[in-house]
């Protein structure tokens, strides 16, 4: 009998053995699987440089110095024509952690005046990665309202810095988030270059500044001045050391071992703070750089001419990670324009302007296609506050300088400061977008096409600013907090958010 129970417990043992034994190697499946599956989902760091547009060696410039952001476009795709929703701060930065347009999620103007989401609990980009795994990060300023939307497990350097101290934080930082955890990662870093101040210099970058003496103005200003080059070779500086950061931040990334498993994302935020750039509908506003790289997925050397946008990102970046996408998103995936083959794309792009701070508040709407651009003035011939907000706030003499131009650039910054309801360019002969077309019979029919098309987005978008009533309510809202002729931020109080939709 005791024989007997030996046996029995014998083959006890060797079952539970067994079991025990099936059992771990279902855990070291499992576990093998999970890995598999996180190893599927790419990192993501997106880096976020600010106020500057195409200024690049990569997009042709000559006077700027990038061979690291020229570099990361020879490993990737570079977008030719890359666009923002708005040319704002605050308002480009929602749009694409959102995927939606600053009339879409709220945030018309600048956070730090109280302009702000309608809804925090909207879905964004950060909130659908978090939730997929990811751990999401954030180094530099977020500047959109309310930051509790977003879910970052690490935040380091939360300010704007325009002073421009510990830059190389910056790449210190990141290399600590690549390292410090094995998931799937969603990392922004945003720079401050090149927001003003345009800082010659910092901790010897770049290594040798240019001066007015070396650069012409910008094309667009379509301007010329001592004052004017010496501001734009230092806006060229602030370029040239943001690619030397970005330089550090990407040698971080490869000495994590993590660079063949990460997407890149790089685009600037909007257009130069100069003139005809910042806080306008222009293409110097609106028109920025953007460049993907995700090896092994997009094709080396790829240049895209396609209409994108950066409402394009979060949709992008959500399939990479094999995210459900929210519904009605204002973009689509860039995925089809990786490679260098033809596909169908969008025939026209839409950007739009509220106001920045309550100095300026002007409202447009407009749209493009592959040649000609619509601005639709909200406010026709009426004296635009950004003009004098721009013309007056840095720069010296510049009425006599705009006197002394030619006359198609002195009709230019006369409409600029009381614009018609419609502004037509043909973007293929008038690029810096000098000479309105809108007037001329010649290109009736093209105005009209456009303005049919830009009414058919306002209304597919659900446009607050379609009602008359409410956009007189938003001006009356934002003017009632002026002083003496200023605007006075604390007296600011915002109710756009409660009434923009009310039926």
């Amino acid at each position: 009998m005791t024989r007997h129970h030996t046996v029995r417990d014998t083959q006890l043992i060797s079952s539970l053995l067994l079991v025990f034994l099936i059992a771990g190697s279902w855990a070291s499946l499992a576990s093998t699987g999970a890995e598999i599956a996180a190893q599927s989902q790419p990192n993501i760091l997106v880096i976020v440089s600010e106020d500057n547009g195409q200024e690049l060696g990569c997009y042709g410039n000559p006077h700027v110095k990038t061979p690291f952001l020229n570099g990361l476009a020879s490993e990737g795709v570079r977008f030719h024509n890359a666009y923002v929703p708005q040319a704002g701060c605050s308002q480009s930065r929602a749009a694409y952690l959102t995927g939606l347009y600053p009339h879409q999620n709220g945030q018309i103007g600048l956070a730090t005046w109280n302009f702000r989401m309608y809804n925090e609990t909207q879905p964004n980009l950060v909130r659908s990665l978090h939730d997929a795994g990811y751990r999401t990060g954030i180094i530099g300023k977020i500047h959109v309202s309310p930051k509790t939307a977003f879910p970052f497990d690490f935040k380091r350097i939360t300010t704007s810095n325009f002073a421009r101290k510990d830059l190389n934080k910056y790449a210190k930082e990141a290399s600590t988030f690549f390292t410090e955890s094995s998931q799937p990662f969603f990392l922004a870093v945003n720079y401050p270059d090149a927001h003003r101040p345009f800082t010659t210099q910092v901790a010897g970058l770049p290594a040798k500044p240019l001066t007015g003496s070396d650069v012409p103005p910008l094309n667009y200003m379509g301007l010329d001045s001592t004052q004017l080059r010496t501001e734009t070779a230092n806006y060229y500086n602030c370029m040239n050391r943001l690619d030397h950061l970005i330089g550090d931040l990407l040698s971080k990334l490869k000495e994590s071992g993590k660079e063949n498993e990460t997407l890149v994302v790089y685009f600037g935020d909007h257009g130069a703070d100069l003139l005809r750039g910042k806080r306008t509908s222009y293409e110097g506003g609106v028109r920025v750089p953007m460049i993907v790289r995700w090896p092994t997925h997009t094709q080396a050397g790829t240049v895209r001419t396609e209409l994108v946008s950066t409402l394009d990102l979060m949709p992008t970046l959500l399939e990479a990670a094999g995210v459900d996408a929210p519904d009605q998103l204002a973009g689509r995936s860039l995925a089809p324009l990786f490679q260098h083959e033809a596909t169908e794309w969008r025939e026209h792009l839409y950007t739009e302007y509220h106001l920045h701070s309550a100095h300026n508040y002007f409202p447009q709407r407009t749209v493009r296609d592959s040649r000609y651009k619509l601005i639709q003035n909200l406010q026709p011939d009426q004296i635009n506050p950004g003009y004098a907000f721009t013309i007056n706030r840095f720069f010296e003499d510049l009425p006599e300088v705009i006197q002394a131009a030619s006359p198609q650039i002195r009709s230019a910054y006369r409409l600029m400061e009381r614009p018609p309801e419609h502004e037509l360019y043909d973007l293929q002969n008038d690029p810096w977008e000098f000479n309105n077309l809108a007037a001329d019979p010649q290109y009736r029919r093209t105005l009209q096409t456009l303005l049919r098309r830009l009414n058919q987005w306002r209304l597919e978008t659900n446009d607050p600013l379609l009602n008359p009533v409410t956009r007189a309510r938003l001006k009356m809202e934002i003017e009632s907090c002026f002083v003496d002729g200023k605007p006075v931020k604390h007296a600011l109080k915002l109710d756009y958010p409660n009434y923009f939709f009310d039926k």
